[in-house]
């Protein structure tokens, strides 16, 4: 198997688009692929949604905790680590201080590979479901 080098591997982020204690919130989490996904998510994307919401429910202790987005709250993205590194801190920013949420959405689309919104139904594994 060959592996890619770093700057072309892509990189998972889960993030959520959260209102915590009234002010929005963009958390997120990432972790380099150490090459091709294959085209789902599997353990590791289930991996870094589990840390995810579990940091939320953590952060919940300091205030309400609410969805922003409806089903594209919890999403999963794959993405060359350059643009996440470069571009996201800038939208997730505008998006922070009052940007439109459609806009963020529509950001995110533009720099990711592969993207899912992950939702959970009781008694079953988290779902990805593709995000176009």
């Amino acid at each position: 198997m060959e592996l890619k080098p770093m700057a072309d591997a892509p990189y998972l982020v889960a993030l959520a688009l959260v209102e915590l204690d009234g002010k929005r919130a963009l958390p997120l989490i990432g972790k380099s692929q150490p090459g091709d996904s294959g085209g789902e998510p599997g353990e590791v994307g289930r991996t870094l949604a589990l840390e995810l919401l579990l940091s939320l429910w953590q952060r919940s202790e300091t205030g309400g905790l609410r969805r922003a987005a409806a089903e594209d709250s919890l999403l999963l993205l794959e993405m060359p680590l350059e643009l996440m590194s470069e571009r996201l801190p800038f939208i997730k920013a505008r998006w922070i201080s009052g940007g439109p949420t459609k806009e963020l959405l529509t950001s995110l689309e533009e720099l990711t590979e592969r993207r899912w919104r992950v939702s959970i139904v009781k008694y079953q594994p988290a779902t990805f479901t593709p995000w176009s």
